[in-house]
């Protein structure tokens, strides 16, 4: 019994918080442009040629604009329609569950304002920054067979192989991961991968979006995907029997992270007014731009 608590503990903290992931998602953050359409081109009018042979030609008026030099004016039916066409370019959230994502956002925050965030501050001042990068890497190159597998199932075999050849070097000449030579002098880029990636790769629907407690935002298919990453995971197998090792390496991770970017999601929080939109709308663009890698 002790050993299904402590996966599902596990699980519940496998991944950080929504705000965790938004000095990341930030980067996405851009204005829309898309939906901004040119004001109609200027009808430009054209006289015939002077005459060269003395004669004065008639006086026929000026002469219609080409058809090709001339837009719809924004009323039209032509102007309506593009305006339509370029709205789909973006596509509207679909977030059924807002009223209860509203509520499980502000806990998350919360806690992280009054929980987390004082944590990482003070391991800040005394964990200094190189090792916390040794200390992330290392915690990278324990999942590892979450990417391998994903890569695998997605038919990434350029992917799945970079993700071998990384963890072997990175474990034995990066002594368990806590440096990266497979980057470093290798060249060897990481080829992220994950369950609710493959699913999307495979039809799946990503479903509503969705918030819940002490765990990053997702859909329906990216909850289903977290699942089974976190039994593809060893930490699942090693650690997780261990009730109190598992909640402790977990949170360790987590306050890691948190600790490398507090500046990054102190600009971020600055920088935006509705937060639960930023969040919501810069995650379901990344998972967009994920499944077309």
């Amino acid at each position: 019994m002790l050993t299904s608590i402590g996966r599902l503990t596990l699980l519940a903290l496998l991944a950080s918080l929504p705000l965790t992931g938004c000095g990341s998602v930030a980067k996405l953050l851009r204005p829309d442009a898309g939906n901004m359409t040119a004001e109609p081109a200027a009808v430009t009018t054209m006289s015939p040629p002077a005459r060269t042979d003395g004669a004065a030609g008639p006086d026929t008026g000026p002469v219609p604009a080409a058809e090709e030099a001339t837009s719809a004016p924004g009323n039209s039916p032509a102007a309506l329609a593009e305006q339509l066409t370029e709205a789909r370019l973006e596509p509207e959230d679909y977030d059924p569950w807002e009223g209860f994502n509203q509520r499980t956002f502000a806990f998350n925050r919360g806690f992280d304002r009054y929980v987390l965030k004082p944590g990482a501050k003070v391991y800040d001042v005394v964990m200094p920054e190189p090792w916390q990068a040794m200390i992330s890497r290392a915690f990278e190159n324990l999942r590892w067979p979450v990417r391998f597998v994903n890569n695998v199932l997605q038919q990434k075999w350029g992917g799945a192989g970079r993700e071998f050849a990384r963890f072997l070097i990175n474990t034995t000449a990066g002594v368990a991961g806590f440096w990266d030579p497979a980057r470093d002098y290798w060249h060897i880029e990481p080829s992220p991968a994950d369950f609710g990636q493959t699913l999307g790769k495979w039809g799946a629907k990503p479903g509503p979006y969705l918030i819940l407690p002490l765990l990053p935002p997702m859909t329906v298919r990216d909850g289903v995907g977290l699942g089974v990453d976190g039994a593809t995971s060893p930490m699942s197998y090693f650690v997780a029997p261990f009730f109190w090792d598992g909640f402790g390496l977990k949170a360790g991770d987590t306050v890691n992270d948190r600790a490398m970017n507090i500046d990054l999601y102190q600009g971020f929080e600055e920088s935006v007014v509705d937060m639960y939109s930023a969040v919501r709308n810069a995650y379901l663009r990344k998972r967009e731009q994920r499944l077309k890698e």
